[in-house]
Formats: structure tokens, sequence, C-alpha cells
């Protein structure tokens, strides 16, 4: 089983999560809820997967987890 990092992102204005899959570009989901964004986040990976196995397509792996820092400006 693989491992993947995920953004998950509150989203005031419009209410709910935005999530977002850094090495798998253009892999967007969202939930109402913290819980539901991440559940539809594994979702999405699975089946994002599934598609690149069925076209013979290269499965990324992360080699090393994103970093999220904030910094001053």
């Amino acid at each position: 089983m693989s491992q993947y990092s995920v953004l998950i992102v509150p989203e005031p204005e419009e209410g709910g999560y935005s999530v977002h899959v850094p090495i798998l570009p253009g892999l967007h989901t969202q939930g109402d809820s913290y819980e539901e964004a991440l559940a539809n986040a594994r979702a999405a990976i699975a089946f994002h997967l599934e598609c690149l196995r069925a076209e013979g397509e290269p499965i990324p792996e992360e080699s090393d987890a994103p970093r999220l820092t904030r910094v001053e400006v």
C-alpha cells in the first residue's frame, strides 16, 4: 500500500475543504468536513491510480514528502 501526501485547505467562504495531491497534478477533490475531504482524497487517489494502471502509465511514488512552511513577508 502506497502513501501520498495530501494538502487539505479550509475554504471559509464556500465552506468545507479542498484537497490537492502534489505528486498527482490535476487531482483535486473536496469535502464538507475534514473527514469527508480525507475520505474523498483516498477514493480519488485510488481511482486515479487505477486509471494510470489501465493505461499502462507509470505510478508516481513519493521519495520525500512535500514540506509546508509558513514565511513572513
